[in-house]
């Protein structure tokens, strides 16, 4: 089976600093996965060389085995940033139906405001200016607009950024509904015990290189621990066998 996305020993760096060092990784289709590292990893840089934002200086990135320097390969998928500022002015009716002009896909108000629903975003605020959102609100927005695409792929940079417990409990019900219907999601995030939670499977990446792949239970193992976040510490302070080398777990 094609691999939905394929990261081929793919390099970046920008002057003397290196981002991404031989990084190779598939995620199957289908598979709700997790990439987890500090800030200044190098998972921001992946995903701009995913969508083409940046150019590979060596390597190469697949999406559904068509390359991802190609336009058409990338209209299988759906982008949230990790810095999500819609236009202030459109109020949010006006920024998803644009949106989903741009994905080629109907606007149907039934399914906005259901989708609304679904976030805890009162539906009000399809008639109001993105101006006078919050952070939670403006995430939720980019959210709504991200799930009512309809893609086979989701990458989403720190999809929980600014929500209330409740909000990012009701998105993880969301995710996890897309997976089951075999949609493929790839996430970042910095909150551990939401990767423990949805993730099939997690890659930690650190200073640029693979350190673990695998799930987050072979995390926990090959740490010694009960415990996500020190499993993950464990990893990024044990200091790797070999340039681009990984443990890698089932």
């Amino acid at each position: 089976m094609t691999a939905a996305l394929s990261f081929q020993h793919v390099s970046k760096t920008f002057g003397r600093h290196v981002a991404l060092a031989d990084f190779t990784l598939e995620v199957e289709a289908g598979e709700l996965f997790g990439l987890v590292g500090v800030n200044g990893a190098g998972k921001t840089t992946l995903i701009k060389c995913l969508l083409d934002f940046a150019r590979l200086d060596g390597g190469r990135i697949e999406i559904f085995g068509s390359g991802a320097q190609h336009t058409e390969a990338r209209r299988s998928l759906a982008y949230l940033p990790e810095r999500f500022l819609p236009p202030y002015y459109l109020t949010g009716k006006d920024f998803l139906r644009y949106m989903l002009s741009l994905h080629r896909s109907a606007f149907a108000l039934d399914r906005a405001e259901a989708m609304f629903q679904a976030l805890d975003l009162d539906r009000r605020a399809l008639e109001l200016p993105v101006r006078s959102f919050s952070k939670g609100m403006t995430q939720k927005l980019g959210l709504a607009a991200c799930l009512l695409s309809d893609k086979r792929l989701y990458v989403l940079d720190e999809p929980t950024s600014g929500l209330d417990p409740k909000a990012r409990a009701l998105l993880k019900r969301q995710l996890a509904a897309l997976r089951a219907g075999g949609r493929t999601l790839f996430i970042t995030s910095h909150l551990l015990a939401d990767v423990e939670q949805l993730c099939d499977r997690m890659a930690v990446l650190h200073g640029g290189t693979i350190r673990f792949v695998g799930t987050p239970q072979a995390l926990l193992a090959t740490a010694g621990s009960h415990d996500l976040e020190q499993a993950f510490l464990r990893c990024i302070e044990t200091a790797p066998s070999g340039a681009g080398e990984a443990q890698v777990a089932p």
